[in-house]
């Protein structure tokens, strides 16, 4: 059977060849930013194929009541930036993991005006923490996914927690709702809403965190955060 043969052998050269393609790709910490241009304007035009809305009861997107830190969980993160204005983005920063494909967020979110702030609770955590700590003293508000970079999906790490406390600002539930999506098969089935879907931005009450907090308190409000969030998001 030489054309099985072939064929095997050529089934094997193309895997070989995918696999160094691959592990190239993986050794590309940072591409240029303009790579990132075709993906912040697909957002964008495929926002006006949508009827978005944002629903704000207790006014927390007015600057009057900046700053804050803002929490939403991964999955809901490709609309997350483009729901809101400019002059909001502007004074947002983010943190985003160190990782690899963190760079590659930090290079979209910059494209609508937001500031990447690099670690995560397990990379980096206390040049982060330091650092959005100086962000929310210059007045902007800071955006965590307290499930990120790796999960587990809808886990509420102790991050937003401690920065709320420490700060004295409070913490603001987002949620990002999809009427119609694709969910990817990722750890926390990444939402990508399908063209002409109803998106809606939820933005829950603000949410008081006290100083000098024992673990105890933590692990409290850490279980109060997560069921907070998780009933403003439609799942």
């Amino acid at each position: 059977m030489p054309t099985l043969h072939f064929m095997v052998k050529l089934f094997k050269t193309e895997r070989q060849a995918m696999g160094f393609i691959k592990k190239q790709f993986r050794q590309i910490k940072k591409f240029p930013k303009w790579v990132f241009i075709p993906f912040y304007l697909l957002i964008k035009l495929l926002k006006f194929t949508m009827r978005s809305s944002m629903i704000d009861p207790f006014g927390m997107i007015s600057h009057s009541s900046f700053p804050y830190v803002a929490i939403t969980w991964h999955n809901r993160l490709l609309f997350f930036p483009a729901m809101f204005t400019k002059d909001v983005t502007a004074r947002t920063a983010a943190m985003i993991s160190p990782s690899r494909d963190g760079q590659y967020l930090s290079d979209i979110v910059s494209l609508f005006g937001v500031t990447p702030v690099r670690g995560s609770s397990s990379k980096k955590g206390v040049s982060a923490m330091l650092e959005s700590v100086r962000f929310i003293e210059k007045g902007f508000n800071v955006s965590i996914t307290p499930d990120g970079p790796r999960g587990p999906k809808y886990s509420m790490s102790a991050g937003p927690i401690v920065l709320a406390s420490m700060t004295g600002r409070p913490i603001v539930p987002m949620t990002v709702n999809y009427s119609n999506y694709w969910a990817l098969k990722s750890w926390d089935g990444f939402r990508i809403p399908k063209p002409f879907s109803e998106v809606k931005l939820i933005v829950g009450e603000p949410i008081k965190i006290p100083p000098n907090l024992s673990d105890d308190d933590i692990e409290k409000w850490r279980v109060s955060l997560r069921d907070t969030l998780n009933k403003l998001s439609v799942d």
